[in-house]
């Protein structure tokens, strides 16, 4: 695309945005579009990451973000990462970076295609753990690119992330991040809240009733429910109840992971096997298609029972599903535990 073409085009799109800038990087290949509360500075412009300095009209508030599309290649690559962790040297205020890596970080952040290898992840995660980088938890599904194939080819990856500085972290405790459902493109839309407020909330120990149908829960209990000391009973038993919950903590993480997450993944899945099975109705993806389908109805009903438990109904007819009820449900509980008032010695109510 010629310079002026590309350069009428991003008009064209900050104009729909409604935003006040719009900057391109060196070749063309990132694009940023900022809205009017927020005063701009390029503090670097290179092929695979843009960094640009955002002040908000007060001037009270200066983050710093890179916006990176990376090359296919490793050793391409490796001037990305030298530009990072030149970058996190000589930064020195809240800083996030997010974009396409072009790499993953682990297995679990692959499906299908050739084994991950040591040497393909190394550089990247050496990066990040050099830069001082957290990976920031989302939501949606773990995937962000598929490679549009079907069969034996299709491969999902989680090329594109969001990585954070401790600075960043301090001025906003909450950073939210979630990838959204894709259309028409190999890559998943990411959408990023930054909040400045964080409600503190004591994470409680939950024992969740569909850890009993796993055979591997008693074996679990059977190994913590053991003291390394004799001494007082209550002591004994506290010891032994902190010990054991941590343990479950642990076991239902690496037995189940995060079912909500599980779930939006597996959907997403399940409609490119889809579209391949009406491309090729073949007898091997059917079996395929119905493998992930059965996999998708067990995480379903590990749902269910999840809300039917929290809602505290146990006349819920088994089969039926229905999680934006159960959260109404559950909202509803909560405001009936509020105390609006109470009754003092002399009978008078106190009210709120």
């Amino acid at each position: 695309m010629e310079p002026f073409e590309e350069t009428q085009r991003l008009e064209v799109y900050r104009r729909r945005l409604g935003m006040k800038h719009a900057l391109t990087n060196v070749n063309g290949k990132i694009w940023a579009f900022i809205d009017e509360e927020m005063e701009l500075e390029i503090s670097r412009d290179e092929e695979q990451m843009l960094t640009i300095k955002l002040t908000n009209q007060n001037g009270n508030i200066e983050v710093m973000v890179s916006l990176v599309y990376a090359k296919c290649t490793q050793g391409e690559r490796l001037l990305l990462w030298d530009s990072i962790s030149d970058l996190a040297n000589i930064i020195s205020i809240p800083w996030m970076i997010g974009g396409d890596f072009n790499v993953i970080c682990n297995e679990e952040e692959k499906l299908g295609g050739r084994p991950v290898t040591e040497a393909e992840v190394r550089d990247f995660n050496n990066c990040i753990n050099v830069c001082n980088l957290e990976d920031c938890n989302f939501k949606g599904s773990k995937y962000t690119w598929w490679n549009g194939r079907t069969e034996e080819e299709c491969i999902f990856k989680r090329l594109d992330k969001v990585l954070t500085n401790d600075k960043l972290q301090e001025v906003f405790p909450i950073i939210e991040v979630e990838h959204l459902i894709r259309s028409g493109s190999d890559h998943t839309p990411v959408e990023i809240n930054l909040k400045f407020s964080k409600e503190e909330v004591i994470k409680t120990f939950r024992f969740l009733n569909f850890w009993l149908k796993e055979e591997s829960f008693m074996e679990t209990i059977k190994e913590h429910w053991k003291a390394e000391f004799e001494g007082d009973p209550f002591a004994l038993f506290h010891h032994k109840l902190k010990k054991t919950k941590k343990a479950l903590s642990q076991w239902s993480k690496d037995t189940f992971g995060n079912i909500f997450q599980e779930i939006a993944t597996i959907e997403e899945i399940i409609k490119v096997q889809e579209a391949q099975f009406e491309a090729n109705p073949n007898g091997s993806n059917r079996e395929t298609l119905h493998q992930t389908q059965a996999k998708l109805k067990k995480y379903l009903q590990r749902e269910e029972e999840f809300w039917k438990q929290k809602a505290g109904m146990e006349w819920f007819k088994e089969g039926e599903r229905n999680t934006k009820f159960f959260h109404t449900i559950v909202r509803g509980r909560r405001s009936r535990l509020r105390i609006n008032r109470i009754q003092d010695e002399d009978g008078d109510w106190l009210e709120q």
